[in-house]
């Protein structure tokens, strides 16, 4: 059980009060972490606090637009004013678009790579450098896509800004590693939540099934045995740069 141990490590979820976020936090926090919750809609992030506390853990609300840095740095600030440090980011904000290629407008293309690459940058500028300096290691898991690559149908913006996701988080591995700040990437699969299940066809979904060799959707606790392992130094202290599928065979499907 030690390996899996955060006891004394402050974890920052950014976007840790949607669906997969909060799983996420949940289970960060059910092995010692202290987490700090990030996101725009306090309500729910103070739900998320709750779970974690009820558990017994130690959460944390803090609000702030995942975009703005003057956001992220004030965040950054409160948590090391509540525990002293941050030793685990976690990137989980995104947005989504069925908008066909010709009917894009470049305002659209900006406010989905605004969320799902340029806030996973300024995170990563701003708590990194916090992890960098401090000299102590640490690790960030960003949140990616199955649509990353190769690019899905119907989302083309959410596939080039997670493909994106993906490039950010094998080069800032390489250039953290000499301070042992590790970086790495989760690419979930299909983990619908509830009101996305209600616009899923039945042909998308037969679609979806037909490349997914578990022949089910994921459900979000099913992401938290990731989270916990990279987060912990000691269960993947020599892994950085990784992506990690936890799709249910998705990724290895082709015909």
């Amino acid at each position: 059980m030690n390996l899996f141990d955060l006891t004394g490590k402050t974890a920052v979820i950014i976007g840790g009060n949607s669906t997969l976020g909060g799983a996420m936090s949940v289970a960060l926090g059910g092995h010692g972490a202290q987490v700090a919750i990030v996101g725009r809609n306090q309500e729910k992030s103070e739900q998320v606090v709750r779970q974690i506390q009820e558990a017994g853990g130690q959460a944390k609300s803090f609000t702030a637009d995942a975009t703005s840095a003057d956001d992220l740095r004030r965040v950054l600030e409160e948590v090391i004013a509540w525990t002293g440090r941050v030793d685990v980011l976690m990137n989980c904000p995104g947005v989504n678009s069925a908008t066909p290629f010709f009917e894009l407008t470049m305002e659209e293309w900006d406010r989905i790579m605004d969320v799902n690459l340029k806030g996973v940058v300024l995170a990563c500028q701003i708590f990194g450098k916090h992890m960098v300096d401090k000299g102590e290691g640490g690790s960030i898991i960003n949140i990616s896509s199955v649509s990353s690559d190769p690019p899905l149908s119907r989302v083309f913006t959410y596939s080039a800004s997670k493909a994106g996701v993906n490039s950010v988080t094998k080069y800032l591995a390489r250039e953290f590693a000499p301070s042992r700040v590790r970086v790495n990437a989760i690419i979930p699969g299909f983990f619908p939540a509830e009101q996305n299940r209600k616009i899923l066809s039945e042909e998308r979904i037969a679609s979806i099934m037909s490349h997914t060799p578990m022949q089910r959707f994921g459900e979000a606790e099913e992401l938290q045995g990731a989270a916990v392992f990279l987060a912990s130094d000691k269960a993947s202290s020599f892994v950085t740069g990784a992506l990690i599928r936890v799709d249910g065979g998705f990724g290895s499907m082709t015909i």
